[in-house]
């Protein structure tokens, strides 16, 4: 859904750029190649199928978001950190040899709180996605710094982590119960309005300012707003499978030719919209 929001800024705020975002993140991908084992299948990893992704959308620039599955929700470990590093210097090797730029966003915030009754201590003999380890978030700030410290290699990073959990922490001084996340990991419709801000302030926009619950309000009442909705969900499931990928079940399409015909037609209506409101 941040995709949806970033596209939407990027039609108000820059009309006439002509940026075309194709999305094609999946659900429990990690960068590093892990997988716990209490995980329903094997988690999907994101370089099986960057070469692939590369060749099929021809980007210019590719942002990634990784980290909240990478540490596999254990405590922090030399070892796992090491393979999330790896897996972001072979992502940026990739992305550098077919041309083009990468921006890495730092992953978002785990939040325990929501979640208590599945969290594990750091002396649990299991950890996973439905036991946490309860002070998982300090694995995520460590994969933000080390994501952070490639910006001396001159690789753009948003420091997402940071901002959200600022953004938490103010919140909660109004509202102590108040998350982002009801299940601690995946954010809902506000979250995700918020990662979209802070990738659009990264790559040069200027969004509103105003409280995020005003903000979504108002969004969701401009017309242009289910458009950009709709179009961003039909490519982002017609590319994923045009690129292929593996998540218990292999996957791949032959073509993104029908979808990308109705993308044009609701492309015009955007642009129409878009032109004739700013």
């Amino acid at each position: 859904r941040y995709v949806t929001f970033l596209e939407y800024y990027l039609h108000r705020l820059a009309p006439g750029s002509k940026a075309d975002l194709i999305s094609i993140g999946l659900s429990s991908e990690t960068v590093s190649g892990l997988s716990e084992p209490g995980h329903p299948f094997p988690r999907p990893n994101a370089l099986d199928r960057l070469s692939q992704a590369l060749k099929s959308v021809k980007p210019q620039i590719v942002l990634a978001c990784y980290g909240m599955n990478d540490g596999i929700y254990h405590p922090p470990s030399p070892e796992r950190l090491a393979a999330y590093n790896a897996g972001l210097e072979t992502l940026s090797q990739q992305v550098r040899a077919a041309g083009a730029s990468l921006v890495l966003i730092t992953p978002p915030v785990f939040d325990p709180g929501p979640i208590a009754q599945r969290l594990a201590p750091a002396d649990a003999k299991v950890f996973g996605y439905q036991a946490t380890y309860a002070r998982y978030d300090d694995v995520l700030a460590e994969f933000a710094a080390s994501a952070l410290s490639r910006r001396q290699e001159g690789i753009a990073v948003i420091d997402l982590h940071r901002a959200m959990a600022a953004e938490l922490v103010a919140r909660r001084t109004a509202e102590p119960t108040f998350t982002f996340s009801p299940d601690g990991i995946h954010p809902g419709e506000l979250g995700h309005l918020l990662i979209a801000r802070v990738i659009a302030r990264g790559i040069g926009l200027t969004p509103p300012e105003s409280d995020l619950p005003t903000e979504l309000e108002r969004i969701k009442a401009d017309p242009l707003f289910p458009l950009v909705r709709d179009r961003r969900a039909l490519r982002s499931e017609a590319w994923l499978a045009f690129v292929g990928y593996t998540r218990g079940l292999v996957i791949k399409s032959a073509s993104v030719t029908a979808a990308e015909t109705v993308s044009a037609r609701l492309q015009t209506q955007i642009e129409a919209l878009a032109a004739a409101s700013n």
